[in-house]
């Protein structure tokens, strides 16, 4: 059963949450570099503004704001995870990607929906693929019903869930169920998009690490429905 909803999820209340997110912004804000920061935003092709923190700098900063901490439950993930998002720096994303990537195995299924909202809000790659790979497919791993909510992804209009969809099986391994994975590579084969157009070579690469004679038998069946893109990221570590 899907479990996806579309809409904003609601904020809730979580004292853990006040308490993070008021250190965050004092401990984030203090170590601002406004000269840095104009070349990242750059760099990531003006999705957000930026506070100009390097990652390991970014990430002493974090365990500063999380130092003494509890450990946090999945409602105090979802007000953690909402708050960063609604703040424009894209560190502040950053900050709860992490926190989500390292609590996820105390996440419901039910957390889907925000990773939802998360995925499509100021989506670009630097916080799509790490969602794609360490929470949505975290979740989907624990709950197999969650395959239905990625069947639909992967045929959405919007190219973040796309891609998602297609990624989020990246460090499954042995676990890759690959009917999905080379079926949702022959449903974008065509996609338009840069980003789902490598994410599809990029799923097929990974898989390849553990199967590739089943990757060179997709692509010598299929490659002609993929771009050449597809293919040549696909074979890049393994070759034809």
């Amino acid at each position: 059963m899907s479990v996806t909803a579309r809409g904003i999820p609601d904020v809730p209340h979580s004292p853990y949450a006040d308490a993070v997110t008021e250190r965050l912004t004092a401990v984030y804000g203090a170590a601002a570099d406004p000269e840095r920061a104009a070349g990242m935003r750059a760099y990531m092709r003006d999705v957000a503004p930026f506070l100009g923190l390097t990652s390991p700098v970014r990430r002493s900063l974090s365990r500063t704001v999380l130092e003494g901490t509890p450990r946090p439950d999945e409602r105090d993930l979802t007000a953690v995870a909402l708050r960063c998002w609604r703040m424009p720096e894209r560190e502040y994303h950053y900050f709860a990607v992490d926190l989500l990537r390292r609590h996820v195995t105390h996440c419901s299924s039910g957390f889907l929906p925000v990773a939802r909202h998360l995925v499509t809000t100021v989506p670009w790659w630097d916080t799509v693929d790490l969602l794609a790979a360490h929470v949505v497919g975290a979740l989907v791993a624990a709950d197999r019903g969650l395959t239905a909510d990625m069947d639909a992804w992967s045929a959405d209009d919007d190219l973040w869930l796309v891609r998602t969809a297609l990624l989020h099986q990246l460090r499954y391994k042995e676990r890759t169920d690959t009917e999905r994975l080379f079926g949702y590579c022959l449903r974008q084969g065509g996609h338009g998009d840069f980003f789902v157009r490598k994410a599809i070579g990029w799923s097929l690469r990974e898989y390849a690490k553990t199967d590739p004679d089943a990757v060179r038998a997709f692509l010598a069946r299929h490659g002609r429905s993929l771009a050449p893109l597809s293919v040549r990221e696909a074979l890049r570590t393994i070759g034809p």
